[in-house]
């Protein structure tokens, strides 16, 4: 048995050594030309390869949350960054940054919910529908808000529709789909007169889950996709805009105090 010590620095997704890269014990040589993007993200986040429909799956996730506009706190924070005058990777960076809860941070609590109502529970276990009525009048009655419902500008986001028929159509319409859907139903009988469908965050941490990936790759997988997004936001704003943009005076106003004197002593 050795005595060697562990390295305090360890990691058991790539090696880099002898003039090798193995990716999860794949070599990079062999990666590259054979295996999509997506494919290697699941690798690596997995540690195994994932299958032809584990790998449209994901890639149908990536694409749908590529990128949402101008207006997203990412976006306008990315483009200021770089209107400063700092580099790509600063105002990318930036943008990543502004991602949280209210911003790309509902799939990780969504999925959370998902995963501990339905953890160790197979199909004879539960009645979704029951338990889907339990969470809204739980949300109901103490005034929470569900991660995953709800949207600014669509009544019904159009993202979750294809996602669902995406992930109906390889198999991945599992339990935790079933309960998304159930929630969204019950909340429209509930509230009907506030509008929460399931939205594009809620989908994917459904799907995700579906797909035997943990929660706390929520962020992540959203990272990942929006990152592609914000570097055609900075670039954008490199290639058309000139720097040190303002806000327009219409655009803003000082609502403090009127000028004042110093009192005296």
């Amino acid at each position: 048995m050795s005595d060697e010590k562990p390295k305090e620095w360890r990691t058991a997704l790539t090696s880099n050594q002898d003039g090798r890269i193995l990716i999860r014990g794949y070599n990079i040589d062999n990666l590259i030309g054979n295996k999509s993007y997506a494919e290697v993200c699941f690798l690596l986040l997995k540690g195994e390869m994932p299958t032809q429909a584990e790998a449209k799956m994901l890639d149908a996730i990536f694409v749908s949350s590529i990128d949402a506009g101008i207006a997203p706190p990412s976006a306008v924070a990315a483009r200021t960054i770089f209107s400063g005058g700092n580099s790509l990777n600063a105002a990318v960076a930036g943008g990543i940054l502004t991602l949280g809860d209210a911003h790309g941070g509902a799939i990780e609590k969504a999925a959370k919910l998902f995963q501990d109502e339905l953890k160790d529970k197979n199909n004879a276990d539960f009645n979704i529908n029951e338990m889907a009525q339990k969470i809204v009048d739980d949300a109901v009655k103490n005034k929470k808000r569900l991660a995953g419902y709800g949207h600014k500008l669509h009544s019904i986001d159009p993202r979750t529709k294809r996602l669902l028929e995406v992930a109906k159509s390889l198999n991945f319409g599992g339990k935790y789909v079933e309960l998304a859907v159930a929630i969204e139903n019950e909340f429209r009988i509930k509230k009907p007169e506030q509008k929460l469908p399931l939205n594009v965050d809620g989908a994917i941490a459904a799907i995700m889950s579906d797909m035997g990936l943990d929660y706390r790759l929520g962020k992540g997988l959203f990272i990942i996709a929006r990152s592609a997004g914000l570097v055609g936001q900075v670039f954008e704003e490199w290639m058309r805009e000139k720097p040190f943009r303002r806000l327009r005076s219409d655009l803003h106003e000082y609502d403090g105090v009127p000028e004042r004197q110093l009192p005296h002593d």
